[in-house]
């Protein structure tokens, strides 16, 4: 890639600053589908936890296409030909590789579009903009979707060890305060090497992997999945699957033209057609705080109630257990509210629910992190490590969640 005078930098608070090369690069980040990120957040509900929270999925993008282009040095230094097309490539995979997220993050993926999650959205937003800049963007996209003959430049945007792990979560722990994030991504990006065309770490650099993938379990527990953070994300998605169950029988509700579209139509990922991309690349978290403090005072007690809870962080209550809820308790739950706000059992569901959230730090059977011994060979990392507790972070654990209104 091309870097002189005329290259764009911004400072950003991690890494200091990042230049945006001139040319596609560039063209991406001032497009109107990559500024909406601007105003997309990070984490979700999360800064009703942690009030610093508030960073955006623009400056994620940004900071992992940085990483990229430190990635590119150190493996040129390795002797690793990575061509200037391939760079760039990768560039681009990884900046646009969260461009599919909705407002509040994954809050969409479970409420008004169905079971489309945000790499299939990532996907047709990189293949609209391949078609507007006339197939500059043909080689990022067989990164992204790894159909390139390289594998480890798949690898580097979307592995168990890739930039944007090492992004968010140096960044969420930064922005929010948790010390248990802060991982030494200069450390980690300095012991990547190739092997067979495969991403690898060198032996030296074992113990920082270990060190990521306990932060990136600390992480998890304490802030992806805390427990208010957690209710909070389910409400917003209830709300939001309210809204559209009124406006499917026939109610008005205030919202502006992007979010009202999502609320009238059932879009899927087969019919997620040019129009569908233009409503959701106008909609970003003000079409939902808006319509959020709208909708505390429409006659839908649900809706209503729903909206204030999540405006006046005044939420559900929570229980999180290692055991499945048992059905007895949450009917008897059930029966509490449902007469106590005079509800029918099918709108109970939105103030009473169970769940489960899991939490697996490392995958053997996924993509595994390989260790590249003095003797070239190509280790699993959990074999690899002398510590115990490493294959113990391969265990997937599953955690249990019951949601009730608090007793006042």
């Amino acid at each position: 890639m091309k870097y002189d005078k005329d290259t764009t930098q911004l400072n950003d608070p991690i890494y200091g600053f990042i230049t945006i090369p001139n040319g596609v690069l560039f063209r991406l980040v001032e497009h109107p589908y990559f500024q909406r990120l601007r105003r997309i957040s990070q984490m979700g509900m999360s800064y009703t936890v942690y009030p610093g929270a508030h960073h955006t999925r623009f400056l994620h993008a940004i900071g992992a296409m940085h990483l990229a282009q430190v990635a590119v040095q150190v493996l040129r230094k390795k002797n690793v030909v990575i061509s200037p097309e391939e760079e760039e490539a990768l560039c681009i995979a990884i900046l646009l590789h969260d461009i599919g997220h909705g407002p509040f993050s994954h809050a969409m993926e479970h409420s008004i579009v169905e079971n489309v999650n945000h790499e299939n959205i990532s996907l047709v937003f990189m293949q609209a903009l391949n078609e507007e800049m006339d197939g500059a963007l043909d080689l990022a996209i067989k990164i992204f979707k790894d159909e390139y003959h390289r594998p480890f430049l798949h690898q580097l945007i979307a592995s168990q060890l890739d930039l944007d792990r090492l992004d968010y979560l140096r960044r969420d722990s930064f922005y929010t305060g948790a010390s248990e994030g802060a991982i030494n991504v200069q450390r980690l990006i300095a012991m990547w090497d190739v092997h067979d065309d495969n991403l690898v770490v060198e032996a030296k650099g074992i113990y920082s992997v270990e060190n990521f993938l306990v932060a990136r379990r600390l992480m998890y527990w304490q802030v992806y999945f805390h427990k208010t953070g957690v209710v909070a994300e389910q409400l917003l998605a209830k709300m939001l699957k309210r809204a559209k169950e009124l406006v499917s029988n026939g109610v008005t509700l205030p919202a502006s033209e992007a979010l009202s579209f999502f609320l009238t139509e059932s879009v899927t990922l087969e019919n997620f057609s040019e129009k569908a991309l233009t409503h959701f690349a106008a909609l970003d978290d003000t079409d939902i705080i808006t319509a959020m403090k709208a909708w505390k005072n429409v006659d839908d007690f649900i809706l209503s109630t729903l909206s204030k809870m999540i405006l006046n962080r005044d939420f559900l209550k929570i229980n999180i257990e290692r055991e499945p809820i048992s059905k007895e308790r949450y009917e008897q739950k059930k029966i509490e509210t449902q007469e106590h706000f005079q509800l029918t059992a099918k709108e109970v569901s939105y103030f009473v629910f169970t769940g489960k959230i899991s939490n697996q730090a490392y995958n053997m059977d996924k993509s595994p992190i390989y260790i590249l011994t003095p003797e070239e060979k190509m280790v699993d990392v959990a074999k690899a490590s002398d510590q115990l507790n490493l294959k113990m972070l391969s265990e997937k654990v599953e955690k249990y969640f019951l949601c009730y209104p608090k007793r006042k």
